[in-house]
């Protein structure tokens, strides 16, 4: 356990930032986000980073918090219709963006984490995703039908939240958490989790892991979480 827990978010990206990283990063809107991670990058003042996750939070939220201090040079993500100041850079030319589509960006995380280079995909062909990329014709179940290239993400740093984790870095995410902090703490060099809580080895059940200790190299307890939501929608309350 002690190789792996570390006692907080700096002293677990110690020795791991620098200028100009390729960084995947978990979480899906604002569910699921490494916060104390975040918090780490951004207080370090490491700069010119490439984000690749399935969106950039939102203002001062997220990914949203580097974006203030303008520590982030590219963002490779899905979406990012929640975020202002994303908007503002982007449209003034302050920052890069390769948009890609959702299913697409998961699964070129999935084929980094595997060592796979490139794979070839039928969504995007014929639209402004596919610009620039290697296209090829290959014999599918309605015929010879054309697909496009796309790259897997092998990043240098992968950040990632989970529910639970055992002392040996075995994880367990919850629900909706689970939908790209998998792939992508499988394509990071080194990836680091903050979890809500660490548990016995032996304790979690071998069938409910979503992420073997194997991909883990760091971890972090970052709970207690306050539970922020993108949308607050409520009905007016009715007359007595």
């Amino acid at each position: 356990m002690s190789k792996k827990l570390y006692a907080d978010a700096d002293a677990a990206l110690d020795g791991l930032l620098r200028d100009g990283l390729l960084i995947a990063c978990g979480g899906f809107g604002l569910c699921g986000i490494p916060e104390r991670l975040l918090d780490a990058v951004r207080d370090s003042g490491v700069k010119d980073l490439t984000f690749a996750s399935n969106n950039a939070g939102i203002d001062n939220e997220g990914i949203g918090k580097l974006l203030r201090t303008r520590q982030v040079k590219k963002m490779i993500a899905s979406y990012v219709g929640e975020n202002k100041e994303f908007e503002r850079q982007y449209l003034a030319g302050e920052l890069e963006v390769e948009f890609s589509p959702q299913g697409t960006l998961a699964e070129r995380m999935r084929a980094g984490g595997a060592g796979i280079p490139g794979f070839y995909t039928k969504t995007g062909v014929g639209t402004l995703v596919a610009e620039g990329k290697e296209s090829k014709v290959f014999d599918g179940p309605n015929g010879p039908t054309e697909y496009v290239l796309e790259r897997g993400i092998f990043a240098d740093i992968a950040l990632v939240k989970a529910w639970k984790a055992d002392e040996t870095g075995n994880v367990v995410f919850r629900k909706t958490a689970r939908n790209f902090n998998v792939p992508a703490a499988t394509c990071g060099k080194v990836c680091v989790v903050e979890v809500e809580e660490i548990v016995p080895a032996g304790s979690l059940d071998p069938d409910g892991i979503h992420l073997p200790g194997v991909y883990v190299q760091r971890m972090i307890v970052g709970a207690p979480y306050d539970k922020k939501i993108e949308f607050r929608t409520v009905r007016e309350r009715e007359a007595a």
